[in-house]
């Protein structure tokens, strides 16, 4: 009988896959010994693997160069990484070895952009778009970048008084992009996106504040989808009507000359994942070129601004199973050493589903389980895996220790969870590692940060002053 933890995998999805295939025993990613590691540093464990962030700029880049090449799209395409996806120097250091530009969302979203000008990450030729509801801080952080000389930022104006706010502190001549606020699916509690500026409101907003304006020029665009770029009827609707408004800008605004149609390519998560990226593209970019040769304008350069895309399938957390409770004679559940409400926030909050893959004992018989993390919190659970509406694991044994991998977990998770600060039930802040490659293929690992101790803790909390 098929009864071992590798024939469930085997016979439910394709597998090995691209980043995930087996060494014995154990689990490796991108040829990664996972128990290695483990062994190593320890558990709980977060891990950040640095080329794939390059990676997936670089699919991304070629696909968009493709469509172009096959669709005869005689303008430019400008990959802009989402900054609030992940801050953390890491991976900015990263994503800016590949020519990319940099989208921002808040306040201090500038300073880092200017840390990044310091460094030479990024110089004067690279876009800094600046998204978000703008106030005080925000604006005279803009203002100050653009004053200093970097006259390749474009504050997205959001609402109607944010462009008089950018005026009183800007010297000169700036450049300027509005936001459309996107009609939102059936299935959300609102009609309309709470960002933006509504479709019909966009042409007279022109008339009235850009039109005769001397100090601005419209260069940009912006189109966002929350539920992401999908092969819908829906997105599809949602772009051609966009499309209008940007024809009908087009024809009165000479400047006008980028589309930023924003983010939300899915990742990975799940084995059984399945996603045509480069007919997505072909099909955008066939789309805008058919809309604007039948309107006679030329096309847009186009901006996308991919965050989970880009650093989302670089990360991951390793934890082992503790201790299994059996609750009835129905529920098992497996504890984990850490917290899903403080280490994978998404999978509490919105009940977002990863690659979760046992890292060892693959060879041993499995079992159906819960997991459960160590905070006193009901909600502190996971599940379900996302195809199988089930979690199966090598069966528990006391005596051989179970670690488990929950991957593509790079974006948000950080920064949702709070890095560095208090965690729901005081659990400790997991060390974090990061692995690289060096010129010729050779991992390396060093820790970023280690786990959080109670020192640390009640430093935060004022008990104890460094």
């Amino acid at each position: 009988m098929n009864t071992k933890y590798y024939d469930l995998i085997n016979q439910t999805f394709y597998f090995p896959q691209e980043e995930f295939t087996l060494n014995k025993d154990n689990l490796e990613f991108h040829k990664i010994d996972l128990m290695k590691l483990v062994e190593q540093y320890g558990t709980p464990l977060k891990f950040t693997y640095l080329p794939q962030i390059s990676n997936n700029i670089n699919k991304a880049k070629g696909w968009f160069r493709k469509a172009m090449e096959k669709h005869k799209y005689d303008a430019k395409y400008h990959y802009c990484y989402c900054t609030k996806s992940s801050h953390f120097q890491f991976v900015m250091n990263e994503a800016f070895k590949n020519n990319i530009h940099i989208e921002t969302s808040s306040a201090v979203d500038i300073n880092i952009v200017e840390s990044l000008l310091e460094e030479g990450k990024i110089n004067k030729n690279t876009f800094v778009i600046c998204n978000g509801f703008k106030r005080d801080a925000y604006v005279e952080n803009i203002a100050r970048i653009i004053n200093n000389g970097h006259r390749n930022t474009i504050p997205i104006i959001d609402n109607y008084e944010e462009l008089d706010l950018l005026q009183e502190q800007i010297d000169g001549k700036f450049k300027i992009g509005i936001r459309i606020a996107a009609e939102e699916e059936p299935k959300f509690e609102f009609y309309t996106s709470r960002l933006g500026i509504g479709y019909k409101n966009i042409v007279p907003f022109y008339r009235k504040q850009i039109q005769e304006n001397k100090q601005v020029e419209l260069k940009m665009l912006h189109f966002f989808i929350n539920t992401g770029i999908r092969d819908t009827a829906y997105y599809w609707n949602e772009l051609l009507k966009c499309l209008k408004v940007y024809i009908a800008l087009k024809k009165e605004c000479p400047t006008l000359d980028g589309l930023n149609i924003g983010g939300g390519f899915p990742i990975k998560n799940s084995l059984a994942f399945e996603y045509d990226y480069q007919y997505m593209i072909d099909e955008i970019i066939n789309q805008i070129k058919i809309a604007c040769d039948e309107a006679e304008v030329p096309v847009p350069n186009i901006f996308t601004e991919f965050g989970s895309f880009t650093v989302g399938e670089s990360g991951g957390a390793i934890y082992q199973v503790l201790y299994q409770k059996q609750q009835n004679d129905r529920e098992k559940w497996n504890m984990i050493d850490s917290s899903f409400i403080t280490t994978l926030p998404d999978t509490w909050a919105i009940n977002k589903r990863f690659v979760m893959l046992a890292i060892n004992r693959w060879n041993d018989t499995y079992e159906r389980v819960l997991l459960g993390g160590m905070t006193c919190d009901s909600d502190d659970y996971y599940n379900s895996e996302q195809n199988m509406n089930a979690v199966y694991l090598p069966k528990y044994n006391k005596e051989k220790p179970l670690y488990i991998g929950f991957f593509n977990t790079g974006a948000y998770q950080e920064t949702i969870g709070g890095f560095g600060g208090l965690h729901h039930c005081l659990i400790p802040q997991p060390k974090h590692i990061l692995i690289d490659r060096d010129e010729n293929g050779i991992l390396g690992t060093e820790v970023f940060s280690e786990q959080q101790n109670a020192d640390d803790i009640l430093n935060i909390l004022g008990y104890k002053k460094k």
